[in-house]
């Protein structure tokens, strides 16, 4: 396996989860009588730049296709936090209905729609029909297909380009990276800005995050590298913003290079010195996570069992990526979660990828009064404890495995 980046051989694991089936590949009833496909869950560094990976075992067009399990609309902080950086750069960049805002991965128009209500004209970009179709209802235009260089392409041809080019949470998704920045590169207009978001690996090994690798997400990513990455594609970054949202994210402002000048903010600087300081350019500091996971791993059946053996109803909140990946990995079947709650009704009625827990909505909680109520999204702790705050009126608790167990 050669690096997705730079094609540097890579011989560093950071993290071997075994095997799993892609995490949002939900199943109905009659699906459960079917073979499942499982692929390896292993991560690799690459020693020269640093882009953290797994390798493409389960293709991405398999992956987001017509029965993409995710809508981007059911978390309120998520839009929340999406109207704010409207609102901001509306303000910064000065956007009115002659400029355009172009984002790839659009989704169902969860932001795209903050723009749309200023009056500002948009453009979605998003691979998978079923969140697409739900943009195009709002009325938010959106072509369903993949983007990169040939996308790009296209839209220039039609003398499409954008003023602002957003990517939240698509980077790490993308299985040929060179292909995606370098589109991103020629569907910029110039003066335009990129903003991206997605996780920090930082994040994720200080905080025990292995629960947020699966096979959607193909790269785990530093400043560092994406500052190397987006060179390379004639890209300069300015700024970047650390981020609360999915357990720490960073916020990345990029523009051409040749648009750079003097605009670099000092804190581009200071984040790489923080990633350096941490130990990113140190392979040990990556190999330290597969103790950490199976550490968790023995800790949670432990509670569990335990529980089990107690007599103990427990129950799920968030059929979300991240809890499949840790349901699987401790192999947790519905013999220890009975069930799982999630708001999404796509994802209701269906049982989650690998252990088969069956996915229900939240009138079960009330119906069955469950002891203990695992939040899987920990990144929405508060919000969902804050939104099932009833089940206390019986003595229920609350339970997170990550960063490590707690029950509060």
């Amino acid at each position: 396996m050669n690096c997705r980046f730079c094609q540097q051989e890579l011989k560093y694991e950071m993290v071997d989860l075994g095997f799993s089936p892609p995490s949002n590949s939900f199943l109905t009833k009659a699906q459960l009588l079917l073979p499942e496909v499982y692929y390896p869950l292993k991560i690799m560094v690459c020693s020269k730049c640093l882009l953290v990976q797994v390798d493409e075992f389960a293709r991405h067009d398999d992956i987001f296709n017509h029965d993409y399990a995710y809508f981007s609309s059911y978390a309120t902080s998520w839009l929340q936090h999406c109207e704010a950086y409207a609102q901001k750069m509306i303000t910064s960049m000065g956007l009115d209905s002659q400029n355009l805002v172009i984002e790839i991965a659009s989704n169902d128009g969860y932001l795209l729609q903050y723009f749309k209500q200023a009056g500002i004209p948009v453009l979605g970009i998003e691979p998978t029909s079923n969140t697409a179709e739900v943009a195009i209802a709002k009325g938010i235009p959106t072509l369903v297909r993949f983007f990169g260089r040939e996308t790009s392409g296209q839209l220039v041809s039609d003398e499409v380009k954008a003023d602002l080019l957003i990517g939240n949470n698509v980077l790490a998704h993308v299985p040929d990276i060179n292909d995606f920045v370098g589109g991103m590169a020629g569907l910029l207009a110039e003066g335009g800005i990129i903003t991206m978001e997605f996780p920090h690996v930082l994040q994720l090994l200080e905080k025990n995050q292995f629960d947020t690798i699966y096979h959607e997400h193909f790269s785990y990513l530093s400043l560092m590298t994406v500052q190397q990455i987006f060179s390379s594609h004639g890209l300069g970054i300015f700024n970047v913003e650390e981020l609360s949202t999915h357990g720490g994210s960073l916020r990345i402002y990029a523009c051409h290079a040749s648009d750079l000048h003097e605009r670099i903010m000092s804190s581009v600087e200071k984040l790489i010195l923080k990633e350096t300081a941490f130990g990113l350019k140190d392979m040990e500091t990556y190999s330290k996570l597969q103790t950490q996971a199976e550490k968790i791993k023995d800790e949670f059946l432990h509670l569990l069992i335990t529980l089990k053996k107690e007599n103990k109803t427990v129950a799920a909140y968030g059929a979300a990526a991240k809890g499949n990946t840790l349901l699987n990995f401790c192999g947790v079947r519905k013999d220890l979660i009975q069930f799982i709650v999630d708001a999404s009704p796509h994802k209701q009625n269906k049982y989650i990828p690998g252990m088969h827990i069956p996915v229900v909505d939240e009138q079960m909680i009330r119906a069955v009064r469950p002891e203990y109520v695992v939040i899987l999204p920990w990144n929405l702790r508060d919000e969902i404890a804050q939104q099932l705050n009833y089940i206390r009126s019986w003595g229920g608790q609350f339970v997170t495995a990550i960063p490590e167990i707690k029950i509060f």
